[in-house]
């Protein structure tokens, strides 16, 4: 048998075996508010009445934002809602967030297991798919709310390319643009080097691994990790690469919100319409569509 030769030798022996074939299933951590792209409520007034100072607001978070008539986070479970071979998708979001009950559908379910980084989302949510039957040697998908462009071919092809793979993988774009190092200098930042971009990839979701490592590895590197590959690598091993698309941003500033739109017009807001019906994406289920929970 041939040892992908990415991976360390210490690793590697215990990925030698056949894997099991275990079930699919997604979690699309959804408990943060999207600072960068949300512009703060402004200021309440100092006093209201007799009863003293108002709490400021809350800016609705940016993965709810409307994004082609639809709370973002639809359009992006419009695309898992298309891929059959998913157990289940799980939404985890904050805790008090009741958001998504006006757009409940049998395709996913809500969990209120968010946590302050996206690593004690992702955490909490692996341990509530174990609680409601999902096994360790399972498949998971991690996947941004806020990549609300990624399509359902997208993901299969991540599932076709890593369910038989020894470690798991994610979708990646290869960087490129030129790449520059910085210094601050006279006047301002200035080019510091030319890095090569020959090896370098933005990475992407989803990001697919077995349910029990990934949550071993978190639980050994802490929250502070950015994404679920970086706390593979942490374990000493090597994701595969698996191409994605540069549409499969994630909405970060607030000019990517037209970017996002202008891109489901062109394909004619087609999925989450089927998937989700009309306004505020209430619509009937699709006939026959198997859920678990």
């Amino acid at each position: 048998m041939t040892i992908d030769p990415l991976l360390q030798p210490a690793h590697a022996t215990s990925h030698l075996a056949s894997p099991p074939a275990g079930r699919f299933w997604a979690l699309v951590p959804c408990a943060g508010t999207g600072s960068r792209a949300v512009a703060a409520a402004p200021a309440a007034p100092a006093t209201v009445g007799a009863s003293g100072e108002a709490p400021a607001p809350s800016p609705l978070p940016k993965q709810y934002h409307l994004v082609a008539g639809h709370p973002m986070v639809m359009h992006t479970l419009a695309a898992f809602a298309g891929v059959d071979r998913l157990a289940g998708t799980l939404v985890a979001v904050a805790p008090g967030d009741r958001f998504l009950e006006a757009h409940a559908h049998p395709s996913f379910f809500v969990v209120d297991c968010g946590g302050p980084t996206r690593a004690a989302t992702v955490q909490g949510g692996l341990l509530a798919l174990l609680a409601r039957g999902a096994h360790r040697d399972d498949w998971v998908l991690v996947h941004d709310a806020a990549r609300c462009l990624v399509t359902t071919a997208q993901i299969e092809r991540l599932i076709d390319v890593c369910a038989h793979d020894t470690v798991g993988g994610l979708l990646a774009h290869q960087l490129a643009d030129t790449l520059k190092t910085s210094i601050d200098g006279p006047g301002g930042v200035r080019v510091a080097s030319t890095v090569d971009r020959s090896n370098k990839w933005l990475a992407q979701t989803p990001q697919m691994f077995r349910i029990g490592p990934l949550l071993d590895a978190l639980d050994k590197v802490g929250s502070n990790v950015t994404d679920e590959a970086s706390a593979m690598e942490a374990m000493g091993l090597h994701p595969r690469l698996v191409p994605g698309g540069a549409q499969n941003f994630k909405v970060t500033y607030p000019d990517d919100f037209a970017l996002a739109e202008a891109v489901l017009a062109q394909r004619g807001f087609g999925t989450t319409l089927a998937r989700f019906g009309g306004d505020r994406g209430q619509g009937a289920a699709q006939a026959g569509r198997k859920t678990i929970f």
